[in-house]
């Protein structure tokens, strides 16, 4: 049969065994734990890729994956399915609220010799890393500090980091950006996308990291780590592993923010928690 009739054969429902073995795979790779209520996300994203690869038997696809001298490279396709997540520009308003706060409260010690370190974890297309850029941005620039401060993006996902560093998105993803951001902060070209202006990309980086191997990133601290909608895919103890390692890179008197509810008991010694805001944040001590 031809790779074109597979696309139309219907896969067979994955087995509660199956569902085990690639929810233990997808855990052990990237840490997300897949549970029974996202078991047809697992399955319908499985069966997606195996039709692409012109194959119908999860347990064949699993030993590909695992065992195949080209499995890492497969393995990496997959995984771009299975974790890049639903994103938008200025997604969390009340935490980019608090972040203008924090930032104009902070702004005097920021020069170009200490720019202000901004970490996006799980960025994404860029949505976010372009949206604390430009508030960044428009802070700063109030003093003529526009150039000094950098946003970092990392993502696991290596398709996904690429198309977030065009800087190229549709108007329809422009649309819960502030009409005045996006005639200032976008260039509209020939194919009807919208780029980010140079001005804003120079002062962004993205790199793949995956978030099981934080203890592997260089404990650089940064004054801004924001990890919103992250959490809520891994075990209870796997999301305080991430943040203590997220502390570890947190600059004195520097802020963490995570989505609401992703984390209600967790506490360290070393942060104090944000009172009376519509968000979860902590700040660290001094």
């Amino acid at each position: 049969m031809s790779q074109s009739g597979w696309t139309l054969k219907a896969l067979p429902e994955m087995t509660d065994e199956q569902f085990s073995l690639w929810r233990e795979l997808l855990e052990a790779r990237t840490g997300i734990y897949v549970t029974e209520q996202r078991k047809s996300f697992l399955q319908s994203s499985l069966m997606q890729r195996m039709r692409e690869v012109a194959c119908d038997n999860y347990q064949e696809y699993y030993e590909r994956i695992v065992h195949d001298p080209m499995g890492n490279i497969e393995w990496a396709k997959l995984v771009d399915r299975l974790t890049v997540q639903e994103t938008r520009f200025y997604r969390d308003p009340a935490a980019f609220e608090y972040v203008s706060k924090y930032i104009h409260a902070h702004k005097a010690k920021f020069d170009k010799k200490n720019p202000l370190d901004i970490w996006s974890v799980g960025c994404s297309s860029g949505e976010e890393v372009y949206s604390l850029a430009v508030l960044a941005h428009e802070i700063l620039e109030d003093d003529n500090k526009q150039d000094c401060f950098l946003v970092t993006g990392t993502d696991i996902s290596v398709p996904v980091l690429n198309k977030a560093r065009q800087g190229s998105f549709s108007q329809r993803r422009l649309v819960t950006l502030p009409e005045f951001y996006q005639q200032k902060y976008f260039i509209q070209d020939d194919s009807e996308q919208y780029q980010v202006i140079p001005e804003i990309k120079k002062h962004t980086c993205f790199a793949q990291v995956n978030i099981l191997q934080l203890d592997k990133v260089a404990k650089t601290t940064r004054h801004i780590i924001y990890c919103q909608n992250v959490l809520i895919y891994f075990r209870h103890w796997r999301r305080q592993e991430i943040l203590n390692h997220l502390v570890d890179r947190l600059a004195p008197g520097g802020l963490l923010l995570i989505g609401m509810g992703e984390m209600l008991d967790w506490q360290h010694p070393d942060v104090t928690p944000v009172k009376g805001e519509q968000i979860t944040a902590f700040i660290k001590r001094v």
